[in-house]
């Protein structure tokens, strides 16, 4: 299994001015099957940049209806179902994605939900596709049906928070997770209502006990001064490593399967 960054910047600012790509990330070969998770703008470009073939997926996972995790979701769905030609393949997603929200999306048409197997994942809900479990994570953010992911397979977990702020319950979605990645926002005290800042990661690493922290979806700010350090302060703090993600990085979760 390998985890494949397709854009590491997440936001209106860092999406607008690409100083770090938006195009989600990718789990493949797990289960044999390939993942694509918030296929934001530029995720069919990034795809076929770093040799990853968006004509193999086989899931694509949206958390929720903002511009930064879906936009590319429905050329990524024609590339799955060979053009549309087929029905094949599975998306999961929330409710604004798919039905519409008050004045929120919906942001994948009717037309393009035709072909693959589609489902609606609700917080504390459940999608079985063979030996691949996709759990529905809580979430407090600006649209209200946003979920997180919370992905298992023979007893490895990859947990990712989507777009969340920091609340008390919020690590008892996550826990037992392997690998965690969180989308967060930026860093210092000031709060960003509905992310994450490198603070409440780190309080949440500090609850879940991963054996690895993935922090993305990074804003400008927190690109612009230095991640990397915060993640080195993270991995003192709390002992567990916790990583950076850049754009095309790529690991290998096999380390993490049974381990």
């Amino acid at each position: 299994m390998k985890l494949n960054f397709l854009g590491t910047g997440g936001g209106r600012f860092a999406t607008i001015s690409q100083k770090r790509m938006t195009g989600g990330f990718r789990i493949d070969n797990i289960d044999n099957k390939n993942i694509h998770i918030d296929p934001g703008p530029g995720a069919l470009v990034r795809s076929h940049q770093y040799g990853l073939n968006p004509r193999k997926l086989n899931m694509i996972l949206v958390s929720h209806c903002h511009t930064d995790h879906y936009t590319d979701a429905e050329v990524l769905i024609e590339a799955m179902t060979q053009g549309m030609t087929k029905k094949t393949g599975n998306v999961i997603a929330s409710q604004s994605v798919l039905e519409g929200y008050d004045d929120i999306g919906p942001s994948i048409s009717k037309y393009h939900q035709s072909k693959p197997n589609v489902s609606l994942l609700k917080a504390g809900e459940e999608v079985k596709i063979d030996d691949v479990t996709i759990k529905g994570t809580r979430t407090v953010h600006g649209d209200p049906t946003c979920v997180g992911f919370n992905i298992n397979y023979n007893d490895f977990t990859l947990s990712y928070t989507a777009d969340t702020e920091y609340f008390p319950e919020l690590h008892e979605d996550h826990k037992g997770s392997d690998v965690l990645i969180g989308c967060v926002i930026k860093e210092g005290e000031r709060k960003i209502k509905g992310h994450l800042r490198t603070m409440d990661f780190e309080k949440l690493i500090e609850e879940v006990q991963p054996k690895v922290a993935i922090m993305t979806h990074l804003g400008v700010n927190l690109i612009m001064n230095n991640p990397f350090q915060n993640t080195r302060n993270i991995t003192e703090n709390t002992g567990i490593r916790t990583i950076a993600a850049t754009d095309g990085l790529t690991i290998n979760l096999d380390q993490f399967l049974n381990s």
